[in-house]
């Protein structure tokens, strides 16, 4: 059990310092641009939050045969979506399943390469479109007893590692899977519309020194889980996965989202 403490409370450590793609990209996120969908993480935050420029959004949700999120999880996504953004015209879910691309443990490099080859859905004249991919396999930068949930790489995209969360979840003395699920992708997503301090300028000072990017109130779902055991254990037993805190929201209010 202690082993599987420390890999849970690890995942946000590793996942969003080393993963992260911040490398710069010069396009803008508007309609017709072939590379509105390579830039930096945070980069399309307001396109996402506010109703100026895309009224609705499509999630296209890609995951490897076996490895689909639960339902439940994909609707307390949707439910985040709808309470933090203004899109009039709605928010879809499309999901596919694919054969596994056999390249497991997954590089950052490999991951950006399955979305190349498998994206079908971009930015149209109102909409604005995202990229989830759910892997069959671990992340390449595991290390020890630190592994990675999920990372937010580009502007509109993310993996989840589900293979690894599946391993961790729905045991005796483990997070509930949809708990867990939820958790990781609504995190990742977080930081896809500019938390902390990564597209959203902030509204107060909340951005944790130490971690960068993430938020210091311990109990908002961008707090960078220390090594104590509180992060585990806030989700062991736990029938929901962790909210917003009001400084976070605050920053993407004054971003263009709810």
């Amino acid at each position: 059990m202690y082993k599987k403490v420390v890999i849970f409370i690890l995942f946000l450590v590793v996942s969003c310092s080393k993963e992260e793609d911040n490398t710069s990209n010069t396009g803008n996120n508007t309609t017709n641009n072939p590379t509105s969908h390579l830039q930096a993480t945070g980069t399309s935050s307001n396109d996402l939050l506010s109703g100026t420029t895309f009224k609705s959004m499509v999630v296209e949700l890609v995951y490897v045969q076996g490895f689909e999120p639960s339902q439940a999880s994909i609707d307390n996504f949707v439910s985040f979506l709808e309470n933090r953004t203004f899109k009039p015209n709605g928010i879809t879910v499309e999901k596919r399943e694919i054969s596994s691309p056999g390249v497991s443990p997954y590089t950052n490099n490999e991951i950006r390469s399955i979305e190349d080859a498998n994206r079908t859905k971009f930015n149209s004249e109102n909409k604005i479109a995202v990229w989830a991919f759910f892997a069959d396999g671990a992340s390449a930068n595991n290390s020890g007893n630190a592994v990675v949930l999920g990372t937010a790489y580009r502007n509109t995209s993310f993996v989840i590692y589900q293979e690894t969360i599946k391993g961790l979840s729905d045991s005796t003395f483990e997070p509930n899977r949809v708990v867990l699920e939820t958790t990781v992708i609504n995190h990742e997503f977080g930081h896809i519309l500019g938390l902390t301090n990564l597209g959203s300028p902030l509204q107060s000072s909340h951005e944790d020194t130490e971690h960068p990017k993430h938020c210091n109130v311990n109990s908002c779902l961008m707090f960078w889980a220390s090594e104590t055991g509180s992060g585990i254990d806030n989700l062991i037993g736990q029938s929901e996965a962790p909210q917003l805190d009001a400084q976070c929201i605050a920053d993407l209010q004054a971003n263009g989202g709810k």
